[in-house]
């Protein structure tokens, strides 16, 4: 940053300073929690002597940890968009009504988790089911690591409980998928055919006041090569919503090579694993039993309520030391 003409490059220099903001962080964050480390063995000696400080200890201990927690998550993020935004789409799976219903459950439930944790929160685009729920959504999740973090989610979502929308009240089974894809810088690299793209308007079925009923603002374009589908909705402008998709496009590209590279490694390493969205990670049961487990690390918590409002951070911190274990 000190380098003469280090400036000159707006663009590159806003991306060496959020690096080096970053970096920053963790350096702080490490050297006040060694601080406090090398403390602790003092409080300790002053502990045994003063049974009274034994609560106060107990705190810096469990600050302590709490730290060391999150420098630890954010050792696993190593891959090259790992650290950058991500685009999360849930898509209702099978199960009609109540697998719409249950696909906004699961969205609402990404979502709160990103605002838990701190992040910018956008919703782009929503398809809603004929009776309930969604039929697909897609939102921009901001923040350091969003992207890494996020990438824990991929795959179905599976749900069993009683459907409130059957009426004998019979237990039903439904699924929702997650995909993310990494927003970042780079995805403007991808290049993309126009003559691959089929663009399609129509007007925008969510809230948004009387400009939503009666322009065709919204956008839907169609990647013919792969068959990938966007759309956006939430600008007001035709030309907004299209840069916007383009946006999703090209970023949803980039993470269907980061897949087909990550297939070809586990092939070389003779790996029968499977890489791709369609795998089931994760079963939330509310009928007969109240049970949420993750299939991939064999993670789970009896209160299923508290995961649907956003509780994630233990499943994606298990998933996220196997994955860097493995």
């Amino acid at each position: 940053m000190n380098r003469p003409g280090f400036w000159e490059d707006s663009d590159r220099a806003a991306a060496v300073s959020a690096e080096h903001a970053r970096a920053r962080r963790r350096l702080d964050t490490f050297e006040s929690l060694r601080v406090d480390v090398d403390d602790l063995q003092g409080l300790v000696e002053l502990a045994q002597e003063d049974p009274q400080l034994e609560r106060e200890l107990e705190g810096q201990f469990a600050s302590a940890e709490a730290r060391l927690a999150e420098l630890e998550e954010q050792r696993l993020f190593s891959g090259p968009y790992d650290g950058g935004d991500a685009l999360v789409t849930v898509n209702a799976g099978a199960g009609g009504t109540d697998a719409q219903d249950w696909a906004e459950m699961v969205l609402r439930m990404q979502m709160r988790w990103a605002e838990k944790r701190g992040f910018g929160v956008e919703l782009l685009e929503v398809s809603p089911g004929e009776e309930a729920g969604i039929k697909s959504a897609t939102f921009r999740v901001s923040g350091e690591n969003a992207y890494g973090l996020f990438s824990a989610e991929k795959g179905v979502h599976r749900l069993v409980r009683l459907s409130p929308f059957d009426a004998a009240h019979r237990r039903q089974t439904s699924f929702a998928g997650v995909e993310v894809a990494p927003a970042v810088d780079g995805a403007s690299e991808i290049e993309v055919d126009e003559d691959d793209l089929q663009v399609d308007t129509y007007r925008a079925s969510g809230a948004g006041g009387q400009h939503v009923n009666k322009t065709d603002s919204a956008v839907r374009i169609t990647h013919r090569p792969t068959g990938i589908v966007v759309q956006c909705q939430n600008e007001r402008s035709q030309s907004s919503n299209k840069a916007t998709a383009m946006t999703m496009l090209r970023a949803k590209l980039l993470e269907a090579e980061e897949r087909q590279r990550r297939e070809e490694i586990a092939r070389e390493k003779g790996e029968a694993q499977d890489v791709n969205f369609g795998s089931q990670i994760r079963s939330y049961v509310l009928h007969p039993y109240a049970l949420a487990k993750d299939h991939r690390t064999d993670y789970e918590m009896g209160d299923v309520n508290r995961v649907l409002d956003g509780d994630l951070d233990d499943f994606a911190r298990a998933y996220l030391l196997k994955a860097a274990s493995g």
